[in-house]
């Protein structure tokens, strides 16, 4: 399942909009607190109170022989196959680092914007706030380095990294949102394809090939219709080896509509073509929705397509 982890500094909004996404999607939010009371909770008040208070701890082997890390990261990984979730700090972004439909998102926000946000929000001066700051990063980085080995600070751990000084919460919540629904999508359509035996085709950078195709995108765009190009081959015909002899790779797929589009010309010659090889598709791999188009027909499809939304 879909899973977001949240790294966030303290004073940089993290939790804010950890919880306005939790709004949006529907996903629980889940702390470190949480963890330990939802997915550790056969442990003794004492374990508890170590796993909250000494980073070390969570290396410590249990009456199963076992590490309470393990413990927790085998109970997560169970959760995670049958529920979608928003997991903030902990480290929880190196436990979900292999998981390919993890997103994993880190908020920052100057110092100086940060110390202005914790005055207002403790009500204290500019010293105090300062070793509230330099306090928190300071366990944070430290939690991470202990119990994973990692530098909390690497980018290179996040897919996303959002300044709050510049973004408003809106923006940020926004972005994650379109990053989760653009991974969502390709892994569905990679998961499509292994079931399927066809080609995965997508690319970080669409390089339409023609001006007609070009031509296609720029009017979905208008319409603010969502598309991706060339997502997926269906091999359709094989010889007697088993050996692919004919494919189809339609040129646009819809990802609200789940359709894909093959653009064509008036030429009778590929318009049949370009049927047969539908057809096929619609035989070996049923419920795929796939259209012929015209280009004289693309801004009425657009149109019908942008009514439909």
């Amino acid at each position: 399942m879909p899973m977001l982890t949240i790294s966030r500094q303290l004073g940089s909004f993290g939790d804010e909009i950890a919880d306005e996404l939790s709004r949006k999607l529907g996903w629980e939010v889940i702390t470190r607190d949480i963890i330990i009371q939802q997915f550790l909770p056969d442990l003794s008040s004492h374990e508890q109170h170590m796993l909250k208070e000494s980073a070390r701890f969570y290396l410590s082997k249990n009456e199963a022989g076992e590490t309470y890390l393990n413990q927790l990261i085998q109970a997560l990984n169970e959760f995670n196959e049958e529920h979608s979730a928003i997991l903030v700090g902990f480290g929880s972004q190196v436990i979900f680092a292999d998981n390919p439909d993890a997103l994993h998102v880190r908020i920052v926000a100057p110092q100086k914007v940060r110390l202005a946000r914790i005055k207002r929000q403790y009500r204290v001066d500019d010293t105090a706030a300062l070793s509230v700051l330099s306090t928190s990063d300071r366990k944070h980085k430290r939690f991470v380095q202990t119990v994973f080995g990692v530098d909390l600070t690497d980018a290179a751990n996040y897919h996303l990294t959002l300044n709050t000084a510049a973004l408003s919460l809106d923006e940020c919540v926004a972005a994650i949102q379109a990053m989760l629904r653009e991974r969502v999508l390709r892994r569905t359509i990679e998961r499509e394809t292994e079931e399927q035996e066809a080609i995965n085709n997508l690319s970080d950078r669409p390089e339409l090939k023609n001006p007609t195709e070009r031509e296609f995108a720029r009017i979905l765009d208008m319409y603010h219709i969502e598309w991706v190009y060339e997502p997926k081959t269906f091999p359709i015909e094989w010889d007697a080896e088993g050996n692919v002899t004919l494919a189809f790779s339609p040129d646009f797929y819809l990802t609200k509509f789940d359709t894909y589009i093959e653009l064509t010309t008036m030429n009778q010659k590929y318009v049949t073509e370009k049927n047969r090889k539908a057809k096929k598709v619609r035989e070996l791999y049923p419920g795929t929705n796939i259209r012929i188009v015209y280009k004289k027909d693309f801004q009425s499809l657009a149109e019908r397509f942008n009514r439909g939304s």
